[in-house]
């Protein structure tokens, strides 16, 4: 069973949508469309946590894990590798972190008002970016890998009813 934790734990995220309902559709949706589908339907329970932080808090987490001096919209922390993804359905655990993104309002509200998208919208395309990361796929060092990525990204946000987030 796919579950999703979420904490929203700076001030700045708008009223209006349900966080939480947010985060759930958006992991789920990119689950489904990847080999781990099963995850969803698992013995055990398949936690991502996600944490609605600042940008100070984002800032110091990229500075200490990536080496990045600066806030970015998102940070994904998977706890698994991708080959124990594999083993993962013949798991008895009883519950599996996936691992956790976090998210920073100042970044994420910049950028959806720059691209034209809700609050709402953007992080629910971030939370399929991040949970793609935590399964897996990646787009730093790898061309054909980043255009897998990109593409399986489109297909989630089209099915989630997003605008194309690599449009223009």
């Amino acid at each position: 069973m796919l579950t999703v934790e979420t904490d929203i734990v700076a001030a700045g995220w708008p009223e209006g949508p349900d966080w939480e309902a947010v985060a759930r559709a958006a992991v789920a949706a990119a689950v489904a469309e990847t080999p781990h589908a099963d995850l969803d339907a698992a013995p055990m329970s398949v936690e991502v946590a996600v944490r609605l932080t600042n940008d100070a808090e984002v800032h110091e987490l990229n500075r200490q894990y990536r080496g990045k001096d600066k806030p970015t919209n998102i940070l994904s922390f998977p706890m698994l590798s991708a080959d124990m993804l594999v083993q993962l359905a013949n798991s008895d655990d009883g519950e599996v972190l996936l691992g956790d993104l976090v998210l920073a309002v100042e970044t994420v509200l910049a950028e959806a008002a720059a691209k034209g998208w809700t609050p709402g919208q953007y992080v629910a395309h971030l939370i399929v970016h991040g949970t793609l990361h935590l399964l897996g796929y990646d787009h730093e060092d790898d061309e054909a890998a980043a255009d897998r990525m990109e593409a399986l990204e489109r297909i989630i946000c089209s099915r989630l009813h997003l605008p194309d987030p690599y449009e223009g």
